[in-house]
């Protein structure tokens, strides 16, 4: 079994780095502490030192995070295994072990992989509102197609490297991925992984992996009390709050909601992709009940007031906007416990919520059985 004892050297060197007086740093993953410096003199540098045997370290160059992928931006990961490791910064490679030489060619795979996939993606938030919702039935169909792709490439990579340690470097994205793979089914990822923990303790004892369990622990214990605070809005009286309009008028929530109409309070921000992918369902459900007594309120999370007023023009949003221009600090986030976008609380004409977190069909199904 892989062991994680105190007490072996590291010797790391550098060449071709482009910057002379750039700081390198040697950080440990697990804890993100840097535990080692130095600065690179005629493009070179090198360090020696002793840490965890396996631990998992990274060397980070100053200056060079938007060339080098890698697990993290900027920074060339490799496993203290005793064995001296060699960065060409340029070229943006360690080598050393096998171990190490292989877990380079490895994440290199991953990211040309990644990259590839979100090809598609970057193509399709390139499109004109139009455009993109002419494509919307093909860009979905593409889109489930290239992210079980890359999950089964993602899953096949981890598989070949089961005995060694290079599975600790991708453990951390392997439930995401499969989930995502699986229409977003959190419980098959979670299952994938505690499947292959159970089957590679030499991976789950590993203590970058045993403390991505313990984060993994209190996000999930995180996302649960926030879900429960959510859903504890559900059946109570909305809660008022004043932000402006566009032209600068101070509106409280309190004239539309609870005012005779039924409101869907939206929030949003110009920045977050699934917020405008949920435009196209908000627009069609607004045409067809708005004259029947449904309102829009969108409360925004921007912070530039020229990008959100042009957000609302290009995302064609006619319907009622406030935002206080405080970005994740608005006055929203307290007073509807709001911890991620797009979420959405709809209120019926006497003021009180009776739904929250309606997207996709589900508005219009819902607004359906009230307006039909």
């Amino acid at each position: 079994m892989l062991s994680c004892s105190t007490g072996v050297t590291y010797v790391v060197t550098g060449s071709d780095s482009p910057t002379d007086g750039a700081t390198v740093y040697l950080v440990d993953q697990t804890t993100m502490e840097r535990i080692d410096s130095t600065v690179v003199s005629s493009g070179t540098f090198r360090m020696k030192g002793k840490a965890e045997k396996n631990a998992f370290l990274a060397v980070s160059v100053d200056g060079v995070e938007e060339k080098v992928k890698f697990l993290r931006s900027g920074q060339f990961p490799f496993f203290n295994d005793g064995k001296p490791v060699r960065v060409n910064v340029a070229e943006g490679t360690l080598t050393g072990s096998a171990l190490n030489t292989k877990l380079t060619e490895c994440l290199q795979r991953n990211q040309e992989a990644y990259d590839e996939y979100n090809s598609l993606i970057t193509a399709y938030e390139s499109l004109s509102q139009e455009e993109a919702e002419a494509h919307a039935e093909e860009f979905a169909t593409q889109y489930r197609a290239a992210i079980r792709k890359y999950a089964g490439f993602y899953i096949d990579l981890v598989d070949e490297n089961v005995g060694t340690l290079i599975p600790v470097a991708f453990v951390e994205h392997l439930a995401s991925v499969v989930s995502a793979a699986d229409d977003w089914d959190k419980a098959a990822g979670e299952k994938k992984l505690a499947e292959f923990l159970a089957a590679n303790p030499q991976v789950a004892k590993h203590p970058y992996v045993t403390d991505l369990n313990r984060r993994m622990a209190e996000s999930d214990a995180r996302r649960n009390r926030r879900a429960e605070l959510r859903r504890s809005y559900v059946g109570q009286p909305f809660r008022d709050l004043v932000e402006s309009d566009p032209d600068g008028i101070p509106h409280a929530l309190s004239e539309y909601a609870g005012q005779g109409r039924w409101v869907f309070v939206n929030f949003w921000a110009s920045w977050c992709g699934f917020c405008k992918a949920e435009i196209p369902n908000l627009r069609s459900s607004y045409t067809k009940y708005h004259r029947k007594g449904f309102d829009i309120v969108a409360l925004s999370f921007d912070d530039d007031k020229d990008v959100w007023v042009k957000a609302i023009a290009d995302w064609e949003m006619p319907w009622i906007h406030l935002c206080d221009l405080k970005g994740r600090e608005t006055v929203a986030v307290g007073v509807y416990s709001v911890s991620g976008l797009p979420d959405n609380i709809l209120i019926d004409p006497e003021g009180t919520i009776v739904a929250r977190g309606l997207f996709g069909e589900d508005v219009e199904t819902r607004l359906a059985e009230i307006f039909e």
